[in-house]
């Protein structure tokens, strides 16, 4: 696959990007849904998750989408989020990025989806919507 056309996947839905105390447990209502994810630091538990799982008491952003870059790839491939990170950028597209050991995650504000996919597309990236 070359890394100038990526194949990139909308997800249904929309999510929260949620942060509680970096000893909270993590709620087990964070964890439902097709797509979460769970980080912890020293300084927070971050969880992504469906807008309908947010845990209660957590600080909250709502509103987000996601996008799958269609993997695997390669941990030596070089370029593949910076493929679809500079022609967001030039749009004036903020971006939440998650990585996994397969492929790559972008969570856009749905306000900002438009923007994104004509700019995703303009790159010559396809982007398919998926239901």
């Amino acid at each position: 696959m070359k890394v100038s056309s990526l194949k990139i996947s909308l997800l249904p839905g929309r999510y929260s990007v949620c942060r509680l105390a970096p000893d909270a447990a993590v709620p087990a209502i964070a964890q439902e849904g097709a797509f979460f994810s769970v980080t912890r630091t020293a300084d927070e538990l971050s969880i992504v998750c469906a807008e309908a799982f947010a845990p209660d008491g957590a600080r909250c952003e709502w509103g987000w989408r996601v996008l799958r870059l269609e993997g695997p790839f390669a941990f030596d491939q070089v370029g593949v989020l910076l493929a679809v990170l500079a022609p967001l950028a030039a749009a004036g597209v903020s971006i939440f990025a998650l990585s996994t050991f397969d492929t790559d995650f972008l969570l856009v504000k749905e306000t900002a989806l438009a923007a994104a996919r004509a700019a995703l597309e303009g790159a010559g990236h396809a982007l398919a919507i998926l239901q």
